[in-house]
């Protein structure tokens, strides 16, 4: 049966089932419509291609899913009957009041946007245009089904219902500032997020970057700010590795790999990233408990919680939830300096803020002028804010500085960092910095459509990445930058509200100088430090007017909302791990149990660099002369050759990678004493 098939008849048995657990109130009409919205969204999703190689995500036609395909948009075109059948006068009573609480101007612009983020750029203009029509459609669809879904919840119910919420999301005021609901929410997003570790990632590094991120870890882990260059430096090539006279080492900024070295230690570097997502709920629902009401900070806290965004980058080995953290840490600790707390707060505020520079850069420079700026206000005098806002800096600028030496050992210079001496060495001095020109960018033409970086790669990169936040965010059939256009659209906007926005639209302006978009890996990864902003807005969107006491429209757009949450949890979170992060990027574990464990061995790894060669050398022990199994990179007889005359007492293995069998890996030959692994050429 195609897989499509299977993922629609999952999504409907989980409809049937989740009816019998809806509350009273939702049951119904109302449940069946949320049940045609759950199955409906499984079979978008079926007619989605992404994928687990590089590439961003498209709409396909039926046709080319076989009778899956067919039977996917079989249910849309059913769900649209229905809806057009029996919802009419529900989605008219709905459009009439969102005219009300809307300007048109600001309406009409939240449509454009809700419109041009329902598929994103392709090579072929018409193609692009036809998916972006039918995503549109299909986003309109589904928000359709959820329009008449709350409509069919009866005046009653909507009271019963508005008395859970207020049991659920607290009142708006709040009490004192302990609550236990964002610790839940912090241990689900820490089990979500290590148990997608193990399956579907695998304990095992996908993304290049990943890959030199761990082996930055262990070597730090063992005492050693660099390895020695290998013996046959051709049979041990890493992307993102470089050689500085006897120092072999990663260029990339330190601050992750120590951080992730820590989780060596332990035994556990899997489970950095899922602490580190779980700290960020905790963070998260603190600073906005600080800037609104209780209620929204309920509300933003659900939202994260359910975030594919946060969810996937905290199974990852990647350096954005560590970043995400340490803004947060340092936001918070802003926070409590415009409350007027001890000045005292300053210091771990710019730790945070400086941990984001030693790990991100650009994004280090960003958050530091932004909380900075936000540190200027509050209740002290302008003397005491002045005082708060210096000691912050020093503090920021204090521990900064420990990359001045750190960049002079590996490059001479304390302000030439290590990647750009890499970067500048491989692809040409100027390629990678900030600001356009013809010389920008590393030829990479599937993830750099335009040769340089000028006004229309701003365009292109701002739609790639706008398009994966509308995925990503939430993960919601109906796009998920829908709730934070409502509130644009809408006249109840805050000066908070402008104040995340500006967050935002820093960080989006910040990248837009920079040539690369960040690519399909984990969504919009550049703009990742937006998503607090992002759940923050949306969070006042779905609250509605602010009013102490949420209208009838607003209990139902809440619940809405709720509803969204666990649909995507239940369809758009497991469709992303199988179809796209279990083997993602072709990289694949188990290699060692395949290979053996004997010390006298070496297996020489054939097929391209990454993924074959690169999920093999993690295997590999920090110190390349030590007796130990040693995975190296097939380049052929000269190479072979240099590993005879390098390792004379090994007996020798030779392994197809992945992209020569199609499959996982295959021993060729062995073992192989090294006369006969010359003699055998390099076929």
């Amino acid at each position: 049966m195609p897989a499509s098939v299977i993922g629609i008849a999952l999504a409907l048995a989980t409809a049937v089932a989740g009816y019998a657990i809806l509350p009273g109130e939702l049951r119904g009409k109302a449940g069946a419509w949320l049940g045609l919205l759950l199955v409906g969204a499984a079979a978008t999703l079926q007619l989605v291609r992404a994928g687990p190689m590089v590439g961003y995500q498209h709409l396909a036609p039926p046709w080319a899913g076989g009778i899956g395909g067919w039977v996917a948009a079989a249910v849309l075109v059913l769900q649209l009957g229905l809806v057009l059948g029996l919802g009419r006068r529900a989605i008219g009573e709905a459009w009439a009041a969102l005219r009300l609480v809307s300007s048109p101007t600001a309406l009409v612009l939240a449509l454009g946007v809700f419109a041009l983020t329902a598929a994103t750029l392709s090579r072929d203009p018409v193609y692009f245009g036809l998916e972006l029509a039918a995503g549109t459609i299909i986003q309109t669809l589904h928000l359709a089904t959820l329009v008449v879904a709350m409509a069919a919840v009866s005046p009653e119910a909507r009271e019963r219902l508005r008395g859970r919420l207020d049991r659920w999301l607290g009142d708006r005021d709040g009490g004192d500032r302990f609550d236990r609901f964002p610790i839940v929410g912090a241990v689900w997003v820490f089990a979500l997020s290590a148990g997608l570790a193990v399956f579907p990632y695998e304990l095992h590094p996908h993304v290049p970057d990943e890959v030199v991120y761990l082996l930055h870890a262990r070597y730090l882990a063992a005492g050693h700010l660099w390895m020695a260059v290998p013996p046959v430096p051709d049979a041990f090539t890493l992307n993102l590795m470089m050689t500085e006279g006897a120092k072999w080492f990663s260029p990339v900024p330190p601050a992750w790999p120590f951080l992730l070295s820590l989780g060596v230690r332990a035994g556990a570097t899997w489970l950095v990233n899922p602490i580190l997502a779980g700290v960020s709920v905790l963070l998260a629902h603190r600073l906005l408990s600080g800037i609104y009401d209780r209620r929204v900070a309920r509300i933003g806290t659900v939202l994260l919680c359910t975030s594919p965004w946060l969810i996937f980058l905290g199974m990852s080995l990647m350096t954005h939830a560590f970043a995400l953290a340490a803004t947060l840490l340092g936001a918070v600790c802003v926070l409590r300096l415009r409350e007027g707390g001890s000045l005292a707060w300053a210091a771990p505020g710019g730790l945070g803020i400086a941990l984001v520079a030693l790990n991100r850069p650009l994004e280090g420079l960003t958050v530091a002028v932004l909380l900075g700026l936000w540190s200027l206000g509050g209740v002290r005098s302008l003397a005491g804010r002045v005082a708060g806002a210096a000691l912050l800096a020093g503090s920021t600028v204090a521990v900064t500085a420990a990359m001045l030496p750190y960049n002079r050992l590996f490059t001479g210079n304390p302000f030439y960092f290590p990647i750009n001496a890499y970067l500048d060495g491989v692809y040409g001095p100027g390629r990678n910095s900030l600001g356009f020109g013809a010389n920008r960018g590393l030829g990479w033409p599937g993830l750099d459509p335009l040769p340089g970086h000028g006004p229309a790669d701003v365009l292109i990169n701002a739609d790639l990445n706008a398009y994966a936040v509308n995925v990503e965010l939430f993960g919601w059939p109906i796009g998920s930058l829908l709730p934070i256009l409502l509130l644009f659209a809408a006249r109840t906007r805050t000066r908070a509200d402008w104040w995340m926005a500006a967050a935002a639209g820093a960080i989006i302006g910040v990248h837009s100088f920079y040539w690369f978009s960040g690519g399909p890996d984990f969504g919009a990864r550049y703009w990742f430090l937006i998503l607090i902003p992002c759940v923050a807005l949306a969070a006042r969107g779905i609250d509605g007017s602010g009013d102490r006491k949420p209208t009838r429209t607003g209990v139902r757009v809440v619940v809405a909302s709720l509803a969204l949450c666990v649909i995507s949890v239940a369809t758009f979170l497991p469709w992303r791990a199988v179809d796209k992060y279990h083997g993602y990027r072709g990289m694949r574990p188990g290699l060692r149990d395949l290979a053996g464990a004997s010390p006298a061995d070496m297996y020489l790894i054939r097929g391209s660099n990454h993924p074959d060669y690169a999920s093999a050398a993690i295997e590999n022990p920090i110190d390349l002369t030590t007796p130990a199994p040693l995975f190296v990179w097939d380049g052929g007889t000269g190479v072979r050759g240099e590993l005879v005359r390098a390792y004379p007492e090994r007996r020798f293995w030779i392994i197809d990678g992945p992209t020569r069998t199609g499959a996982g890996y295959e021993i060729v030959a062995g073992p192989l004493t090294a006369t006969e692994l010359v003699e055998r050429g390099a076929r």
